[in-house]
């Protein structure tokens, strides 16, 4: 069992360079020197402007020989406005890398930035990842990336892939390009100490939602499955002891680890709590992690017939009290109530008259399409109804 916070430093290799572990974002302009940058471009949020954790980052670069800058206009949900100013700003000041600095949309608007700021001639949607379309990567690679996550939800810094919202057709697209891979990640769970206990619920919820839904896609993929089931365990063991008692370091880091590992397990593929989640955000700008917690028992319950088996195994690693498909709806149920999280959709404020475009919008959502039970636009509402209505009949 751990129980000293410098057991959980250590260095990983797959899917890419990852200095995990409490400290270690002291590594960052080392690191970046040693990548033959000179002037990286910090790419973050707007809540992160005038953050300590981004000052005492841009601060520490002094005496290597590095000259960073900083872009902080993304917005809460970013969208392509968001990342060609970025990478108009990073043409502009002449640099050389990008720093992408903080939580899950961030790090994907970054990613973007860098494929702007690489090929900007091309059609940034032309890249988008679809079930029908796996585009090859062709031409000159893009600016090399340093990811830093300052929250432990999405594991962004960990896969190729980037989530953005298209305003113009009201939904969330996956955009796909080898290049978005980090280069390296500096996963510091001391970043996260300063995480409001909401924030730091929902965005492991998202990691659990991550992780839950990739580990019951379908497909052969056996370390997929290892990794995402690892990921629950974590959360199951940590995530109400991080959001109680923040500055718990061991337990910040195991949460840190499970977002990473839902990150590396994105492309086995999600299912309906994604697709369903995702209209809801746009719609409602509420946070990912807390749509994906508010529905997540709803689809787990849509699924028994295809996923009962593999929820019970998943129940029995996690080490939860209760065993079984129903003890782990159980857990996950009480959970979320101790975490504040409303049990049905009217909580986000949504009503029944909003079912039928958040329905529309679902249905073209990547996501459905490896889900374990294929889900028609009837299905896709019935659910909706379900969890406005909180009923998991």
């Amino acid at each position: 069992m751990i129980v000293d916070v410098n057991d959980v430093r250590a260095d990983w290799l797959e899917p890419t360079s990852v200095r995990f572990g409490p400290g270690r974002v002291t590594e960052l302009p080392g690191l970046c020197r040693d990548l033959g940058m000179g002037r990286p471009l910090f790419v973050t949020d707007s809540g992160l402007a005038d953050h300590a954790i981004l000052r005492e980052a841009v601060a520490s670069f002094a005496g290597f020989q590095v000259a960073p800058a900083v872009f902080a206009r993304l917005r809460a949900n970013p969208t392509m406005d968001d990342v060609e100013a970025g990478a108009e700003t990073y043409r502009a000041g002449g640099h050389d890398g990008v720093i992408a600095f903080g939580g899950g949309t961030a790090i994907d608007a970054a990613k973007l930035v860098a494929l702007r700021a690489g090929l900007p001639e091309s059609d940034p949607w032309g890249f988008e990842a679809t079930p029908e379309i796996s585009r090859p990567v062709v031409g000159p690679p893009l600016p090399a990336i340093v990811a830093v996550p300052t929250t432990a939800g999405s594991g962004a810094d960990q896969r190729d892939e980037a989530v953005i919202t298209d305003h113009d057709q009201r939904r969330k697209r996956v955009i796909r390009h080898q290049g978005m891979m980090p280069i390296a990640v500096i996963a510091d769970p001391v970043l996260t100490i300063g995480l409001p206990p909401n924030l730091t619920a929902f965005t492991g919820l998202n990691a659990l939602s991550h992780c839950l839904e990739a580990y019951c896609a379908p497909g052969f993929d056996p370390a997929a499955d290892g990794l995402a089931a690892e990921g629950v365990r974590l959360v199951a063991c940590s995530l109400c002891e991080a959001t109680r008692n923040g500055s718990n370091l061991v337990a910040r880091a195991r949460m840190m680890a499970a977002a990473g590992l839902g990150g590396r397990v994105f492309a086995k593929g999600f299912g309906a709590v994604q697709a369903l989640s995702d209209p809801i955000t746009v719609i409602r700008k509420v946070h990912h992690g807390l749509a994906t917690a508010v529905l997540l028992p709803y689809v787990l319950r849509h699924n028994r017939d295809a996923v009962a088996d593999r929820v019970g195994r998943l129940a029995a690693y996690a080490g939860l009290e209760r065993p079984g498909f129903d003890g782990f709806v159980q857990w996950l149920l009480t959970m979320r109530g101790d975490l504040g999280v409303p049990h049905t959709l009217q909580g986000l404020g949504l009503s029944a008259d909003q079912i039928p475009a958040l329905a529309d919008d679902a249905v073209r959502d990547p996501f459905l399409a490896t889900n374990p039970i294929p889900l028609g636009r009837a299905d896709v509402e019935s659910v909706y109804t379900r969890a406005l209505e909180g009923r998991l009949d």
